[in-house]
Parts: structure tokens; sequence; C-alpha cells
């Protein structure tokens, strides 16, 4: 079984807006309402790989329900902590005409300590059934910066891997608790190693850097795919997959995709070359479908064979 934690889950609207242009009126030609937050995006991506998952995280009130609602709808088994306050909405608006894209979320809810510990515990619980556990995603208010890594600490009484997706305050003290993956973007590992990133050789050393910080592995996802640092048999290594960048639908969640995909294939045994080949595959697919976590198996498939994966030379001095 495979967990996806979403503590700050959303109802995230996407719509399509052609020539948006701000302070006019628009209408859109297409849009889509669904669960959200990363960990309930990649929970959908995994679900249509045909994976066991369980969604959990927070909710709260006529949001909160309509999270659940949906996700029951998809047939996405889900176990949510109800709270006092109501879940938030996300808007994407997408402009077809000029593939730019604008994202307003909001804050969320404020959570109470006694509201985290029963999520703790019910984490806990679930993980003793689980081979992984996904944390993903931004913490609510009242919530510390460090409760991703006190819940890695839980876990480590479960013999459970941990994968941790988030940037900030919360993934630098996530990196000190020492999860078994941690996968930010460039602007997260940029904030991460305090750094900005000026071409292909800033991303290998920076990718080398964050798995010296605490987590077992480091994935960074990039545009056109996707840097690692990884443990094989003749040592650490670093890896990099990627694909020929396509004209995409919309850009919103395809690192979601991406983590699900590369859960899925770790999940079933797969080495991690074939890991990181078929979470590229699926990022990339996702990138045709208005919708986060939105992707067709059989179009990942057909994506495989042009997903090149090679070992980057410099991984001989890590």
């Amino acid at each position: 079984m495979i967990i996806t934690v979403t503590l700050n889950a959303a109802i995230d609207k996407t719509l399509s807006v052609p020539n948006f242009r701000l302070g006019r009126r628009h209408r859109t030609v297409e849009q889509t309402t669904m669960a959200g937050g990363k960990g309930v995006n990649v929970a959908r991506a995994l679900k249509a790989l045909g994976q066991p998952v369980i969604a959990t995280g927070l909710q709260g009130g006529p949001t909160g329900t309509r999270i659940v609602e949906q996700l029951t709808q998809e047939s996405i088994l889900n176990d949510f902590v109800r709270i006092g306050e109501e879940s938030r909405t996300n808007t994407a608006v997408l402009d077809p005409t000029s593939g730019e894209q604008t994202e307003i979320n909001e804050r969320g809810p404020t959570v109470t300590p006694q509201e985290l510990e029963l999520f703790r515990d019910k984490l806990v619980y679930l993980a003793r059934g689980a081979a992984i556990v996904v944390l993903a995603g931004s913490l609510p208010r009242g919530i510390d910066a460090d409760a991703y890594a006190m819940l890695l600490r839980e876990l480590k009484r479960v013999d459970v891997e941990t994968i941790v997706d988030t940037d900030g305050d919360p993934l630098r003290h996530a990196v000190r608790a020492e999860p078994t993956i941690i996968s930010p973007n460039v602007p997260e590992a940029e904030e991460l190693v305090g750094h900005e990133f000026n071409d292909e050789q800033d991303l290998v050393a920076a990718v080398r850097q964050m798995g010296s910080l605490g987590a077992k592995q480091a994935v960074m996802t990039t545009p056109d795919g996707c840097i690692a640092f990884v443990p094989t048999e003749q040592g650490p290594t670093l890896l990099r997959a990627k694909i020929e960048p396509r004209e995409p639908v919309a850009t919103v969640g395809s690192g979601d995709a991406f983590l699900a995909g590369f859960v899925a294939a770790r999940y079933g045994g797969a080495t991690a070359e074939e890991s990181l080949r078929f979470g590229v595959a699926c990022g990339a697919d996702s990138t045709q479908r208005l919708g986060a976590g939105l992707i067709e198996p059989r179009e990942v498939e057909r994506l495989l064979p042009e997903v090149e994966v090679e070992r980057v030379v410099e991984a001989a001095g890590v």
C-alpha cells in the first residue's frame, strides 16, 4: 500500500481563458474542478496507474466535505481528519494562446495542535500497512515548519519508505529528519541549497549537495525530466533522465504526476533508472491534460522509449 499525505488539501479549479489579461472580463473555453493539493494529485495518478493508494490529510468545512466526496467519486480510497476551519480553494488560469499560466493559491485553514496530533496518530496507524508514505505540499496555518520532520520521526518507528515533496523551511526541517527521498523542483532546490542555478553543472552539483544533507536520495525535477542522486551497487550515483519537450496543454501538477510514476515503479520493484524513466514519462503525459494528476497509462507506455536515462560523469567523485 502507498499512502499520500496532504495537510493543506484543496479544491482546485483550472480555467482555460484565451487572451487572458488582468482587469478585463473573460469567459472560459474549458475548465476543471477537482480535489487537489500535491498529495491528492499524486494519489489520483497512482490510482490511474492501478496502484493501491490511500489519500489522507486534513479537511474541514463544506470545501473539505467536497474534497472527500470528489475523491470517493474517483474511487480513490481516503481517510482524512476533520478540522474546525474550512479547507482552501485554489485557482489556476491557463491562457492557451500564449501558454502562460497564473496560479492563485489560498493560504488554507488554521490547524490546532490537537488536530495535528489526531492526524499524527492516524498516519502512524495507516503506515503500519504501507510500504511507502508520500508527504507532499504546503503546510496550513498554525502548523510549525517542522511538522513534516515530526511526522518523519514518528514514521521511523514503522518499516516504511518516506518521500517528501515540499519547499522552504518545511523542506529544510524534513531533510534533517532523514527521509528516504526528497523531490524538489528547481526553484525549491535553489532555496534549499541557498543559491540560483545558472547551467546544467549547477543542477548536477545541487543534486549532489542535496544528497548529503540527510535524505538517502534526492530527485530534482526539471522542465525536461529530472536529475537524481541514488545509491547503487557501485556506490552513490547521479542519473539524468530527460525527454524532448512538447507543447503543453497545461503544466499544473506535472511534477505530481512525475512523482506518482516514480513511486509506482519503485513500489513495483523497478530499478532507479526504470523508476526515473517511468516518472518522466508520466510527467510528460500529464502536460497534455487540463487538471492535476491526470494521466493515461497507455500514453505513458508509448512515451517510455522517448525517455533517455544516463549516468552523469561527475558522480564518480561523489
